[in-house]
């Protein structure tokens, strides 16, 4: 069974920095494109950055230049490095995976993650 693993939300001052992680576990193949979302209380689930297995990216303008996503794709595993974290960003950040292969599906589709809380205050 595939999973998409997160880890590294918590409680953070403004200012402040988090590090994202999220590991594909189970029998993976390859995976196109690898995302974080957000979704704040009573607003629509947001595309915070993506990064495709070739390593182009993409990010929200209201991130660019604080936000940097990285993946391992022998792991599997995707990074986000949140710096200067705004009291407007506390969200739960969802890990998104586009075009998953799995070993004996008929063809890719898409997972998400469980959720991790992020809270940007002081």
């Amino acid at each position: 069974q595939v999973q998409l693993v997160e880890s590294g939300g918590g409680l953070v001052q403004p200012g402040g920095s988090l590090r994202l992680s999220c590991a594909a576990s189970g029998s993976v193949f390859s995976i196109y494109v690898m995302g974080w979302y957000r979704q704040a209380p009573g607003k629509q689930r947001e595309l915070v950055a993506a990064i495709t297995s070739g390593g182009d990216t993409n990010y929200a303008d209201s991130v660019k230049g604080r936000f940097t996503i990285s993946r391992d794709n022998a792991k599997n595993t995707v990074y986000l490095q949140m710096n200067s974290l705004k009291p407007e960003e506390t969200a739960v950040y969802y890990c998104h995976a586009a075009g998953m292969v799995v070993v004996g599906a008929a063809r890719p589709r898409d997972y998400w993650g469980q959720g991790t809380q992020v809270t940007v205050s002081s």
